[in-house]
């Protein structure tokens, strides 16, 4: 049995997968094991002792785990992304076939998350300056060259003594913001394109949903300890990037959008006389992912579908996990779409399940929604 990508749903499938006999074999195109666990979530958050002392037990368990694997066609090994990161830093690539996982296995699941970054400032003029970075690619090689040496090889991007500005609200532009402090940064700010979100649950967002509230988080009160504001702005659209005649950033131009009166364009429109430059030195662009990198699954020829805006993720039922390529299964971000850790375990574990069935004939794998009454009929 063979898992591409060892984050929470790889790692979640391959522990179940073991636990009932099966050799699991887990490929990951990064040097160290973890997926978004190693190099997506700063140290502040998630002690990185805790990822590997977890996986060094599926390891003494049985689990065999190949690092710097990268499955799929060479040309589409993503230059600037972590897979570069992880070559540049002394991971040499192994590029695998996928079809070459298929002869070897009785079962693939693709596990290999949504990696491939959405940037709304593409088009913006000034947007190939020096000094604009995805937000991954500045949280992965932090937290790499931190493990590696605590820094000291300097094969990170530095914040210190840059003013910071951080594009996109959420999880990734708040790690953004928080270890641009720990860096020591000059100062901070997160432009959020939305209305800043009410205290308490709008009548169009009832439970059980998920609450759209207003929401502290621990870089925020971080900046306002040390700079005496919260960092972030609402209804901020970028339209520029202003550099300094060198290639390197130095500004943003924004505008005010107004929600409450769309354009023809667009949901909302631009307050007159809004427009604003703000210094730059390090812009990071925390706005999030449109589904994983397609290559393997092209080569495979499993199907994809858009289950959302400009998402394209690999098509798969949630409970049964399975492509229309037979033996082959897929299971969280990459079958869902971005979303958070926790659902990556639960899919991953329903997908351990499904692959045991199909394997078997019959699981007696616990699963989401699978109940103890249900195992003790099968």
């Amino acid at each position: 049995m063979a898992v591409v990508g060892s984050g929470p749903a790889g790692l979640a499938a391959a522990a179940q997968l073991n636990k009932v006999g099966h050799q699991v074999t887990v490929y990951e195109r990064a040097d160290r094991i973890g997926g978004l666990l190693m190099y997506g979530i700063p140290n502040m958050k998630l002690d990185k002792g805790v990822v590997q002392r977890r996986v060094d037990l599926l390891a003494a368990e049985g689990v065999t785990f190949v690092t710097c694997a990268h499955v799929g066609r060479q040309e589409d090994f993503p230059s600037g992304h972590m897979t570069q990161i992880m070559h540049e830093g002394g991971c040499p690539m192994k590029f695998i076939d996928p079809q070459q996982l298929m002869d070897e296995n009785d079962a693939v699941l693709l596990a290999t998350g949504a990696t491939k970054s959405f940037d709304p400032t593409g088009r913006c003029p000034g947007r190939e300056l020096k000094g604009i970075h995805l937000a991954m690619d500045f949280l992965t090689r932090n937290t790499k060259s931190l493990l590696d040496n605590a820094l000291t090889n300097g094969h990170y991007i530095s914040a210190k003594g840059l003013d910071v500005i951080v594009i996109g609200g959420g999880d990734t532009g708040a790690d953004c913001i928080g270890t641009s402090l720990r860096h020591g940064c000059n100062s901070v700010a997160n432009f959020e394109l939305l209305d800043q979100p009410p205290v308490d649950r709008a009548n169009n967002n009832p439970w059980p949903e998920w609450p759209r509230i207003y929401r502290i988080d621990y870089s925020h009160s971080e900046a306002k300890s040390k700079f005496g504001a919260d960092p972030r702005a609402y209804n901020v659209l970028t339209k520029e990037f202003v550099g300094n005649g060198n290639g390197q950033v130095t500004g943003i131009k924004t505008a005010q959008v107004d929600w409450s009166k769309p354009g023809d364009k667009a949901p909302f429109t631009e307050v007159p006389g809004s427009e604003k430059i703000w210094p730059a030195d390090l812009v990071l662009l925390a706005t999030g992912f449109v589904g994983p990198e397609l290559g393997v699954g092209e080569m495979l020829g499993v199907q994809s579908q858009r289950p959302r805006g400009n998402w394209e993720t690999f098509k798969a039922d949630h409970g049964k996990f399975a492509t229309n390529v037979p033996a082959v299964f897929a299971a969280g971000d990459c079958r869902r779409g971005q979303s958070l850790v926790v659902w990556a375990i639960n899919e991953g574990r329903g997908a351990a399940r499904a692959v045991d069935e199909f394997l078997m004939g019959r699981s007696t794998l616990a699963a989401p929604g699978i109940t103890q009454g249900m195992l003790a009929s099968v």
